[in-house]
């Protein structure tokens, strides 16, 4: 059956474009060619009249895309024969616009945006919220301790000095002279030594006034982040300095004496020659009570030597007087008396008693110096040279408490400040820890420096144990 549906028309042909009508062109025949040219110039035969306001161009005038109302205006004659300024320009192209404007005196409101960061911040992104990767430190309050404390000058100091102060500069001037007096009058050998051992006495009694004086301010005690124990450890340096000079002067009075004993021998002639004779027995008194006088003076009133003594004791004289417990003054003072006894002596004898004496005496300023010496440096080096470490520690380990002893360091600061710093493995429950920390606290204060029961005689010790707790 056949379809009712139209039969489609077959496609049409494409049909070219129409050409465009060309222009006329005239040729201009030369040399047997052609040229075409166009040209739009227009010629007007009144462009240079003078009667004409304004001259085209050279050629006549040249057809503009732009309007007329575009044209710059021209200036305009007035009624009195004077020229006055062009009219405005209109139309849409004006490149001027004379019109106006009022000018806000609002300042511009700035971005508060700029400098900040974009984004999310790592603190407050989803991941620091559910995993709190990112937590903020908490609040920690300042630091108690200043950064640094003023140092006073030589005229604060100076200035800040008390009436007693005042008194004991005095009497360190009257030490002075004494062992001046005692070095350039006598010419004992064994006075000689003495007066070493008053130089020594009276430089430190210049020491322990000084000390004293800056002691008025608060930054000898005070400790600081500059200072972290004040500058009392100054006056460590400075015994440590005082200890080299007994060194030397024992150094110098064993050669002395040697050499003198050298020059005695045989027929040999010295070049410098210097004898030491024999000096009334006045004198040799005189010399000796002025110095017993001067180093009581200097050790009761003026408490010469006390500091040094807490650090520097002897077993043999521990428990002698205090006065005689320091070891500076009781050489001093034994010295002293036995030369009141020279006199009484022969001559001969005397002869061998001063050199002896005086040997005895470089012996014990070598000793001294070096004792002295080696316990200072050990503060200078943060250590600690006292007796009772060894019982401390056996004390701690033999507690059911603690299990293992990590870390233990005994260290002196200064003449009135030691420390003890432990690190432990513990186990047990709060109680009984808190009781090893006050068992701990009380065997370090009572048997170190001095026997048990007796305390640190005068030295302060701080203590700080650091407890890790197993849990096995």
């Amino acid at each position: 059956m056949a379809s009712s549906l139209p039969i489609p028309a077959p496609p049409r042909t494409p049909t070219p474009p129409t050409p465009i009508p060309e222009e006329p062109e005239e040729r201009f025949g030369g040399n047997g060619g052609s040229q075409t040219m166009r040209s739009t110039v227009t010629f007007d035969p009144n462009s240079l009249s003078p009667m004409r306001d304004t001259f085209p161009n050279r050629f006549g005038t040249i057809p503009s895309p732009t309007s007329s109302s575009s044209t710059l205006p021209t200036p305009t004659l007035s009624s009195n024969g004077r020229m006055g300024p062009p009219p405005p320009p209109t139309g849409p192209r004006a490149p001027f616009t004379y019109q106006t404007q009022a000018i806000k005196d609002n300042p511009v409101v700035a971005n508060s945006n700029i400098g900040k960061r974009r984004g999310h911040r790592y603190k407050h992104s989803s991941v620091s919220a559910q995993h709190q990767i990112f937590l903020e430190p908490p609040p920690r309050a300042p630091l108690a301790l200043p950064a640094s404390l003023p140092i006073p000058t030589k005229s604060e100091a100076w200035a800040s000095r008390s009436k007693e102060q005042t008194t004991r500069i005095a009497w360190c001037a009257c030490h002075v002279l004494v062992a001046v007096f005692l070095f350039f009058t006598c010419g004992s050998l064994a006075l000689t030594a003495l007066s070493h051992l008053v130089f020594f006495d009276a430089l430190s009694a210049i020491i322990c006034v000084v000390v004293d004086i800056l002691s008025n301010f608060e930054v000898w005690k005070r400790s600081s982040i500059r200072h972290p124990f004040g500058l009392e450890r100054a006056e460590v340096l400075a015994g440590f300095a005082m200890s080299i000079f007994l060194v030397f002067g024992g150094f110098d009075l064993l050669s002395h004496n040697l050499k003198h004993f050298l020059e005695g021998l045989g027929s040999h002639t010295p070049h410098h020659p210097h004898s030491h004779q024999r000096v009334s027995p006045g004198s040799v008194d005189f010399a000796a009570l002025l110095t017993i006088i001067a180093t009581l003076i200097s050790g009761i009133g003026l408490k010469n030597h006390a500091r040094i003594g807490r650090t520097m004791r002897f077993a043999m004289i521990s428990n002698l007087p205090s006065i005689l417990s320091n070891p500076s003054h009781l050489l001093t003072l034994s010295c002293s008396t036995v030369m009141l006894l020279l006199p009484l002596l022969t001559t001969t004898v005397y002869l061998w008693a001063d050199r002896i004496l005086c040997t005895l005496i470089a012996i014990s300023m070598f000793v001294l110096g070096v004792k002295l010496g080696t316990t200072q440096s050990l503060m200078l080096l943060a250590s600690y040279s006292g007796k009772g470490v060894k019982d401390v520690m056996r004390e701690i380990h033999t507690d059911p408490c603690v299990t293992h002893v990590e870390e233990a360091r005994f260290w002196q600061v200064h003449y009135g400040l030691c420390m003890a710093n432990l690190k432990l493995r513990v186990r047990g429950d709060d109680g009984q820890l808190q009781r090893l920390r006050e068992r701990i606290n009380y065997l370090v204060k009572n048997r170190l420096g001095g026997g048990y029961g007796k305390g640190s005689a005068g030295v302060k010790w701080e203590t700080t144990v650091q407890m890790t707790v197993d849990k096995s």
